[in-house]
């Protein structure tokens, strides 16, 4: 199975079209969306392109392959306008046999302040808008840093496929890539 896995779109329509071109060259069976979709939060500067309204039909167009999970800029009334559930505080999905995905946005769970979790499982979070790879313990953690905002320079999604994940550039440059345990 291959999966995009995407965080931080923060309304923005510009680079939410940049996500959908990516989507359309990379024909992913899955799209994991990490939160903090439409909004874009009290804290950060408007994104280039912000129109929630334009995000919305781009997002509903992908509707049977996305599984997303609440990030803390989403709200009630994104789910309204969503038609795929978006209010979750985290989700797992196993892509293929003993390969566990454990996806959140990161402001609950995060490496700082893990869940339970089984060994060997790999936790998927955003909300920091910096992409990172890093095990805690026997958790390998990995961030796809932002769609729209980043924090360390370069807007980003993650690929993963046969056992791997690579981060990449809204251009499709890869940064870096990660075997899962």
């Amino acid at each position: 199975m291959k999966l995009l896995i995407a965080s931080d779109l923060h309304g923005s329509a510009f680079y939410c079209e940049k996500l959908m071109d990516r989507i359309q060259a990379e024909t992913p069976d899955r799209i994991l969306l990490l939160g903090d979709l439409l909004y874009h939060g009290p804290r950060n500067d408007l994104p280039q392109g912000y129109a929630p309204k334009q995000v919305i039909p781009m997002l509903s167009s992908l509707a049977p392959k996305v599984l997303a999970v609440r990030g803390n800029c989403e709200a009630e009334v994104d789910q309204m306008v969503l038609p795929f559930p978006c209010m979750a505080d985290y989700a797992t999905i196993e892509p293929e046999p003993g390969v566990v995905l454990y996806t959140t946005h990161g402001h609950l769970w995060n490496p700082d302040q893990l869940p339970p979790l089984a060994p060997g499982t790999v936790f998927l979070y955003g909300h920091t808008h910096v992409k990172e790879a890093r095990y805690v313990g026997e958790i390998l953690t990995l961030n796809p840093g932002s769609v729209s905002i980043p924090k360390d320079g370069s807007h980003s999604y993650m690929v993963y496929e046969d056992r791997t994940f690579v981060c990449k550039t809204l251009d499709g440059a890869v940064l870096f890539a990660e075997k899962a345990p």
